[in-house]
């Protein structure tokens, strides 16, 4: 399939490279001209301004925009829009806000553009060698793209979760949670330093990514094993005690109403 990339930094120069690996043909933008070069030897084709990469490409064009959150995306599509034409598709792989890619999306059907939102994950490692990403959209527009995702995404780490605003809304959800084990990890050594014992914190944690439950990448660990301990933990108490709520609030707080839209997904943490 032909796409124009509009973002080659980090994420977008590894996506750009992992989707050329898979015979897809990528044109690919950026404000930084030199970025613009260096692609040509990921085997994309290069383009110096939005019409010169809009032209490139056949019609019902694909562009997809891996550029920051906020005002820029809406810039950039204000930009396109002068140029494109019904039946053309636009992908928000940034960490764009879900409520802002409802907009988006209604704003552009009106138009009759497509608008697809893709949350994705993985890091820069993961846009080279397999992303994880979840995408909402009008099922007829992503219809045509699931190979694409599929193609980009590490084996079974890829899923459309449904209308328009659920990518970007499970990525925030997903956001939340990284950041509440995060934030358990920055406690615990917290706990750790503020003991009457001497501790090697390197020490330490270099012994528990051997053989411990909390582990990355162990079998059973992650994101539900956390949860059914955390849970568990409250749960050991037949008549919850004032503490066993206080824990779960606290829980509640750091993971949850983040999660719901009290603050906003941090825009810099996009892997």
């Amino acid at each position: 399939m032909h796409i124009g990339f509009i973002g080659l930094g980090k994420m977008g120069f590894n996506l750009v490279g992992n989707l050329v690996r898979h015979g897809h043909t990528v044109v690919g933008y950026d404000i930084n001209a030199a970025l613009v070069e260096d692609i040509k030897t990921e085997g994309a084709q290069g383009a110096n301004t939005l019409q010169e990469l809009y032209d490139a490409l056949p019609e019902k064009r694909v562009l997809w925009l891996m550029i920051p959150a906020g005002p820029l995306v809406d810039n950039v599509i204000e930009q396109l829009l002068a140029v494109m034409q019904p039946g053309d598709v636009v992908i928000d792989g940034g960490n764009s806000h879900y409520q802002d890619s409802l907009r988006r999306y209604a704003y552009l059907k009106e138009k009759g553009i497509g608008f697809l939102d893709c949350g994705t994950s993985g890091g820069i490692s993961g846009a080279l060698n397999g992303a994880c990403t979840m995408v909402g959209g009008d099922p007829d527009v992503i219809e045509p793209l699931h190979g694409v995702f599929s193609d980009v995404s590490v084996e079974n780490g890829y899923l459309y979760t449904g209308p328009a605003g659920s990518g970007h809304f499970t990525k925030m959800v997903h956001n939340g949670i990284e950041y509440g084990m995060m934030q358990s990890i920055a406690e615990g050594f917290e706990v750790l330093e503020k003991s009457q014992f001497p501790f090697d914190f390197e020490a330490v944690a270099r012994m528990w990514s051997h053989g411990s439950v909390i582990r990355a990448g162990s079998p059973g660990c992650g994101v539900g094993a956390v949860w059914a301990v955390a849970v568990a933990a409250i749960s050991k108490d037949a008549v919850p005690s004032a503490k066993a709520r206080a824990r779960w609030r606290s829980l509640r707080r750091v993971v949850v109403r983040p999660v719901m839209g009290s603050i906003p997904p941090m825009s810099f943490l996009s892997d």
